[in-house]
């Protein structure tokens, strides 16, 4: 077949294929940007990187049957498709419409390059370097995460409460997958007696302050992090300024009534928290996202008794159970960073490392809660750092 012949051959095919879809006019996109609808860019990543759609996702072509679910898993979902000129999305649009099931699918006529003439917005994101390619290239292979997913981790500060038997795994690994800034809080130096457990320590920094420590294990595994340290104890006094302007706070602390001080102040400031607890061979997991599920204290009121809830220092704990349960931690700090799945709101995990078992318990908000029940608009300037004494709440409850 002559050149000429096959020009001819797919612009018919193509002309067919615009016949069968819907296009929508680059004005008409303009206007439903800020209405719920869908944008993805099916072009190679090199042209995505140039610039794209304010909000569009990136499912190449190529990728666009494996990878369009991550995208937009519900398929009644309004799609919007664009390409560089109207011919690829074309394409795009007839395989999720005629093929995949798709609901409401439309071409934007024209491509990007019709919406530059027009003079609208065009947004061109942060491309990652040759190296964070390498690194993340794990990643960038799941839909879910992508270039953009990794973006956000990289932009990201999440705030760990503690560098101690939940704090090093998380720690270590949120690193790994390239979380930007990480806070870590610890008023405490490295003991022999931590290193069954607390894997970011080595027995050569022993007496070393934990943040000290902490900081030279992420360094050396990813110079992409920066480490702010806060080498003190959270107390209602420093509290607010410790934790505001994180993305996310990660607890791992090792008594209740900073526990509750850290739920009290992340309620007031509508930060997320991801809380993990252990003992013994036990563990429990949970995500308070302020006014979307249940606090802290929705869960427990009231502290339980002294004798029923003891230290790991005086009941002890199976060293990997903190790597278990801090890993749990990381992978929901990464689910609310990323925007994907199921973050464990309104769910308690408890882990039973004898038996194997994860039992799932539903929590819901407490209508009477002393701090969530209030509607957050109603707290006064005044009231945001002011705090009752903890240690006399914790005691009087035991």
């Amino acid at each position: 077949m002559s050149r000429s012949s096959a020009s001819a051959s797919g612009a018919e095919l193509l002309r067919r294929v615009k016949e069968q879809i819907e296009e929508i006019d680059p004005g008409e996109v303009h206007e439903l940007l800020q209405e719920g609808v869908v944008i993805v860019d099916v072009r190679e990543s090199e042209e995505f990187a140039a610039g794209r759609l304010p909000g569009a996702k990136h499912v190449p072509r190529a990728y666009l049957e494996s990878r369009i679910e991550g995208a937009v898993p519900d398929r009644s979902t309004h799609v919007i498709l664009y390409c560089a000129t109207g011919m690829r999305s074309a394409y795009a649009a007839h395989t999720l419409a005629r093929e995949l099931g798709y609901e409401h699918v439309q071409s934007m006529a024209g491509g990007i390059t019709l919406w530059k003439d027009r003079g609208y917005e065009v947004e061109v994101p942060h491309t990652l370097t040759p190296e964070q390619r390498e690194r993340y290239s794990r990643h960038l292979l799941i839909p879910e995460i992508g270039v953009e997913g990794q973006q956000r981790l990289l932009d990201a500060k999440v705030l760990l409460l503690g560098a101690g038997g939940l704090g090093s795994p998380t720690a270590l690994y949120l690193a790994a997958a390239g979380v930007g800034t990480l806070g870590i809080v610890d008023d405490d130096n490295v003991d022999l007696s931590n290193l069954q457990r607390q894997v970011i320590h080595t027995s050569a920094r022993v007496g070393t302050p934990k943040v000290d420590s902490a900081e030279e294990a992420i360094r050396e595994l990813n110079p992409d992090v920066r480490v702010v340290k806060y080498p003190l104890r959270l107390d209602p006094s420093n509290v607010m300024e410790v934790i505001d302007g994180w993305d996310v706070v990660v607890d791992g602390v090792d008594n209740f009534p900073t526990r509750y001080l850290l739920n009290d102040a992340s309620v007031r400031l509508r930060i997320p928290v991801v809380s993990a607890s252990i003992l013994g061979f036990d563990g429990q997991l949970s995500v308070f996202k302020p006014y979307e599920g249940p606090c802290y204290r929705c869960l427990f009121r009231e502290p339980p008794p002294a004798e029923l809830a003891p230290s790991c220092g005086a009941n002890g704990v199976l060293g990997v159970l903190p790597g278990t349960m801090g890993l749990l931690e990381a992978t929901e700090v990464v689910k609310l960073i990323v925007g994907i799945g199921e973050p464990a709101i309104g769910r308690l995990l408890l882990y039973d490392a004898l038996a194997a078992t994860l039992t799932e318990v539903k929590v819901r908000r407490d209508p009477e809660c002393p701090i969530c029940s209030r509607d957050p608009h109603e707290i006064t300037d005044e009231e945001l750092g002011v705090f009752p004494d903890y240690e006399a709440f914790c005691a009087a409850a035991g």
